[in-house]
């Protein structure tokens, strides 16, 4: 190309300094240039790739909205990282406890979730307790959630895992302040034992629950009328392990793997007693599982994946496990 320029036209060609290759604009790109251009085309893509993946999840608006430089992408990360307001964690709660809400407005009580997807749901009562850590430390290991019902009375001596399990952002359900049997007490001790629950399991920060296990099983007119009243569903169980019977570790997970189906709730116990075979059992019931399709979710997220059906029958429940 003619610049018009003589001086530029006849200017003789610069020597290469010795030592360093010289690579001419425009001239031929030699192979080994060629593979650090594409790694640094890849790499300025990637990071593109993120940032439109940042501004999108910020609710598709023009990128302007943003700051202009790296920290405010990577606090803007952090924020959806993280368990706050705008955050992946806390979309996903809004969700669940919307699939709560829906649920009861055609049953106060569930026993299994929908069929849509091969998921079950993992449920611990009676804690928090001294084998509650070893659960923890198994279903993390495992990279398993699970759902858990609390008793108010025993936060006293075991709080420190109650602030774990909400910090990985496991459900803490409500199971009474101190595993009364509902049906046999009057409707204001009823609510005693509900609201001293959500009290002492908010002291270690847990929101207040949305999920309601009974004792035993046993509940009547006057519970479900207090559930309605702090929208609160009643989670019974779909498969019962009987594993505070201490039947042994191969029977504990012979009952939940042969009872497993999608929309099943499984009920064992992390506290009430000597729990060392439920802790030796479920990483089985995991592996077992896992084996057989099934995705392991907290009970929330099953409802939110897979609707309950309408008919629950839970009369066979009464008096049972819990």
């Amino acid at each position: 190309m003619k610049d018009g320029s003589p001086a530029l036209r006849d200017r003789p060609a610069a020597r290469p300094t010795p030592g360093r290759l010289r690579v001419a604009r425009g001239g031929p790109v030699q192979p080994h240039h060629r593979r650090r251009r594409a790694g640094a085309l890849a790499a300025l893509a990637g990071v593109a790739l993120i940032v439109g993946v940042v501004v999108g999840a910020g609710g598709g608006g023009p990128a302007h909205g943003l700051p202009a430089g790296p920290a405010g992408y990577f606090g803007r990360l952090q924020t959806l990282a993280g368990s706050g307001a705008g955050s992946f964690a806390a979309t996903q709660r809004s969700a669940e406890n919307a699939a709560i809400d829906r649920t009861l407005t055609y049953t106060p009580y569930v026993r299994v979730a929908g069929s849509q997807h091969r998921e079950i749901a993992l449920t611990f009562d009676d804690g928090p307790g001294p084998y509650t850590p070893q659960i923890l430390s198994i279903l993390q290991r495992a990279n398993v959630p699970a759902t858990f019902f609390e008793v108010g009375v025993l936060e006293k001596y075991f709080h420190d895992s109650t602030a774990e399990i909400v910090a990985r952002g496991y459900p803490v359900g409500d199971h009474t302040e101190s595993h009364a049997p509902m049906s046999k007490l009057s409707p204001a001790d009823q609510q005693a034992q509900i609201l001293t629950q959500t009290s002492l399991i908010g002291n270690y920060g847990a929101p207040f629950p949305r999920l309601f296990r009974p004792p035993y099983g046993l509940w009547n007119t006057a519970t479900l009328a207090l559930l309605r009243k702090y929208r609160m569903l009643m989670v019974l169980w779909t498969v019962d392990t009987s594993d505070y019977r201490r039947p042994g570790v191969q029977a504990i997970v012979s009952s939940a793997v042969s009872g497993a189906r999608p929309g099943a709730i499984i009920l064992m116990h992390d506290a009430g007693g000597n729990r060392t075979e439920t802790a030796e059992a479920l990483p089985r019931i995991i592996a077992a599982l896992r084996a057989r399709g099934y995705r392991l979710v907290t009970v929330p997220r099953l409802l939110l994946d897979n609707p309950a059906p309408v008919s629950q029958p839970v009369a066979a429940l009464s008096g049972s496990g819990g």
